[in-house]
């Protein structure tokens, strides 16, 4: 277990806003009566950058966002399972550049949706419980991780539908996984976290012969010979209730558990004793009233500013490149009462879209300031 380094304080970032940005909202759109649990842009294509997803209930539904607060309805799939929920979507792409969305949820069961002709491009069956994460390697994007309450992350081809290796074991995590993330330029890291309290650091250095295998097999997608990863390099206890958000910020991690903030800091891994080293907390960003659990921050491309909603409807938007950190605006609407399960930012961070547990996405522009 790594230790947290003594002799450095934390910087903690101030709740007045420093005015950099002024967003007002220039939509708001009812979807349904279940609660939406995710939004994403699709940073994946460069083509597709203002193309948005959401999930609620067996539903996942494509937007666009146009000028003037436009938000247009691209495409909709609705799982044939009615008793579906999903939690969590992802965007991805084939060999041949096809989006695809690749979302899960409540039945465990991945699906992998052709977002051309919202076909299921392939399901991905193999996870024992619930789904509450998807992310996708941008450096290689037919690669997803899943996170899962059956206590394992599992690494996916969506192109040939492989399973190519489970994070689980010996030193896997012992609840439920909440979130888990690709390292932005390191192909072989990731981090998990989750109900264990715990964020965990993979390496998949050693096991890299078999994600190039999964590109080039002809057999069976069950004849792959899957790996299992039992240990992490580095297991970290930065947080004393559930972890459900861990993002990488270059090298260093931003991570949030149920008490009204999120955390920087920075892994320093033992290459010889792996599990062990040491954890340097840097900054805490707070975010009032965000003390229940499944509440997800979203960064914009650069990692310039991160977004997150709390449990009464706003949003704080927080600048990263900082020290100490700076608030960048506190969003607030008086119709805006619901808990925000997930923001998305655009591309450049000039859109802010929310989704919360009403139904409803809401979206926040910037409004140019003289």
């Amino acid at each position: 277990m790594a230790k947290i380094t003594l002799g450095c304080e934390p910087v903690i970032g101030s709740l007045i806003p420093s005015k950099k940005r002024d967003y007002r909202v220039t939509n708001r759109l009812q979807e349904g009566k279940r609660p939406i649990y995710a939004v994403v842009f699709n940073f994946i294509d460069s083509r597709y950058y203002n193309v948005f997803a959401t999930v609620g209930g067996n539903r996942v539904t494509v937007y666009q966002c146009l000028e003037g607060g436009v938000i247009a309805v691209l495409q909709s799939y609705i799982d044939e399972d009615k008793d579906e929920s999903f939690y969590t979507v992802s965007w991805a792409c084939d060999a041949d550049g096809t989006p695809l969305l690749v979302a899960g949820g409540i039945n465990g069961i991945i699906r992998v949706i052709d977002a051309g002709n919202e076909k299921i491009h392939k399901s991905f069956v193999g996870h024992g419980d619930s789904v509450n994460e998807i992310r996708t390697q941008a450096l290689r994007p037919s690669l997803v991780l899943s996170a899962s309450k059956d206590e394992s992350v599992r690494l996916w081809n969506v192109q040939t539908g492989i399973c190519i290796l489970i994070f689980a074991g010996a030193g896997g995590h012992r609840n439920e996984v909440l979130s888990v993330d690709f390292h932005p330029s390191d192909i072989y890291r990731i981090a998990s976290c989750g109900m264990d309290n715990t964020v965990k650091i993979w390496s998949m250095k050693e096991f890299w012969t078999y994600v190039e295998r999964s590109f080039t097999w002809e057999g069976s997608p069950s004849q792959f010979p899957t790996k299992y990863v039992q240990f992490p390099v580095l297991i970290a206890s930065i947080h004393t209730n559930y972890v459900d958000c861990n993002r990488w910020l270059g090298d260093f991690i931003l991570s949030k558990s149920v008490d009204n903030e999120f955390v920087l800091w920075e892994p320093k891994m033992k290459e010889q004793s792996p599990g062990e080293g040491t954890v340097d907390i840097l900054q805490k960003y707070p975010v009032p009233e965000c003390d229940i659990w499944f509440i997800k921050l979203s960064c914009d491309f650069h990692y310039n500013a991160a977004a997150i909603g709390n449990r009464e409807g706003k949003i704080f938007v927080w600048e990263l490149q900082t020290s100490p950190p700076s608030l960048i605006a506190r969003l607030s609407h008086v119709q805006s009462k619901s808990p925000i399960r997930q923001t998305a930012m655009s591309f450049d961070g000039s859109t802010i879209l929310s989704c919360c547990e009403d139904g409803t996405i809401w979206r926040w522009d910037t409004v140019a300031t003289s």
